[in-house]
């Protein structure tokens, strides 16, 4: 699966992948998905809003145990983040199959759409979507940097936009939902441990700041005479580093659009955009609004315009602590366990659509070594030792769950 899968998508000359929502390379991923869920005897279906699940059983029937992940990236992501979710079920059930496991209930296999939000700028929009949080008139409004919309997207790739919205009679019939992801820092590398379980995900947000200036000639315009945004941009950069640093947060300046965009030409208009997060949501509220205000003064001694909106936003989610404590005590019984030690449990401040769904169904997740603690990027690893054993224990979960 991982060889057939690892081609599709990536970029020769970075080497990472540019798996976009409703783009050919997502076409490719859809279609890996579909071909290796017909060929478990799986009955494959696409939701209203583009989400692919793979069944094992009635999906009617109810208290259905879903697994899964998905398999679009950020700009030149990696391998893991995603794909080694879906890889690893679709392995899990070959497990369970190997061992002989009489299921009780349903079983799925999930992809979810456009999770990073990589080509229109809203993260985990599929699994939004079908909770609820986001609405239909805002996901329409959605669009990329070449300014094609989401409608237009997804009715290109032959989905219809009109259909998406809440999916409240799909998500009433799951009893789980249990995601398995790469860690995406070094946690588990410095406990020892190859896999771990997900306490909470950290709230966290996304800010685009829009800096207006005026436009010039780069070559002719004295100093004291620019309007340059550029100039403010840079300070807010640099505030963001600050407050997060004194308040033990993150907050990142990741993208940038400047206009006229010209090298010899003064911009007339930076826009950036913030990731911030944080443990707790008054820590991140207080480092948001410390960047703002630190904007905003360095803005106005330098008239500068500046507009500040919230694009996106999810508070902090506490997984289910009966789900994840029966989690911890089937991973604690396995034979190979031979540590002496728990399971470790970690919290994380990267999002995923077990959260978003965590309002609506019991969800957990599981964690997968990762020696570099590198994520996004092609550098993004996890041994292949510690992959068999993530698939394993993601086995035992769900044998747990939905087996005798």
């Amino acid at each position: 699966m991982w060889r057939d899968l690892a081609p599709l998508g990536r970029d020769a000359r970075s080497g990472g992948y540019r798996r976009y929502a409703w783009t050919a390379a997502d076409a490719d991923c859809r279609a890996w998905f579909r071909t290796q869920a017909e060929a478990r005897g799986l009955t494959c279906e696409v939701d209203r809003n583009g989400n692919q699940w793979a069944w094992l059983g009635d999906p009617l029937a109810g208290d259905a145990v879903v697994t899964g992940s998905h398999l679009d990236s950020v700009p030149d992501g990696g391998a893991f983040d995603g794909p080694l979710g879906v890889v690893s079920s679709f392995a899990a059930l070959d497990e369970l199959r190997r061992r002989g496991a009489e299921f009780v209930k349903p079983l799925a296999v999930t992809n979810f759409g456009d999770e990073e939000g990589a080509r229109f700028g809203l993260a985990c929009a599929g699994s939004r979507l079908a909770a609820g949080q986001l609405s239909r008139e805002r996901a329409h409004r959605l669009r990329d940097g070449d300014g094609t919309s989401l409608p237009q997207a997804m009715a290109a790739a032959g989905h219809d936009p009109d259909a998406i919205g809440p999916d409240p009679e799909r998500l009433a019939r799951i009893g789980a939902f249990v995601e398995l992801h790469v860690e995406q820092g070094r946690a588990l590398d410095l406990s020892g441990d190859p896999v771990g379980i997900a306490s909470a995900i950290w709230p966290h947000g996304r800010w685009r700041f829009d800096f207006g200036g005026e436009a010039n000639h780069a070559g002719t315009t004295r100093l004291a005479d620019r309007r340059d945004p550029m100039l403010t941009y840079a300070e807010t950069v640099l505030a963001a580093r600050r407050e997060a640093e004194l308040a033990g947060a993150l907050a990142t300046f990741g993208k940038i659009t400047v206009e006229p965009n010209g090298v010899n030409a003064i911009p007339s208009l930076v826009r950036g955009w913030l990731d911030s997060r944080a443990a707790d949501q008054a820590t991140l509220d207080t480092v948001v609004a410390g960047i703002e205000r630190a904007a905003r003064d360095h803005a106005q001694r330098a008239g500068i315009d500046l507009d500040v909106v919230r694009e996106s936003f999810t508070p902090v989610v506490e997984f289910a602590h009966t789900l994840r404590d029966e989690i911890a005590e089937t991973l604690a019984r396995r034979p190979s366990r031979d540590t002496g030690r728990a399971v470790p449990v970690l919290s994380t401040g990267a999002g995923h659509d077990a959260g978003i769904l965590s309002a609506s169904v019991p969800t957990a997740m599981l964690f997968v070594r990762n020696p570099t603690g590198i994520s996004h990027s092609p550098a993004e690893y996890a041994a292949e030792d510690d992959c068999v054993a993530g698939v394993i224990a993601l086995a035992d979960v769900l044998e747990g769950l939905a087996c005798r």
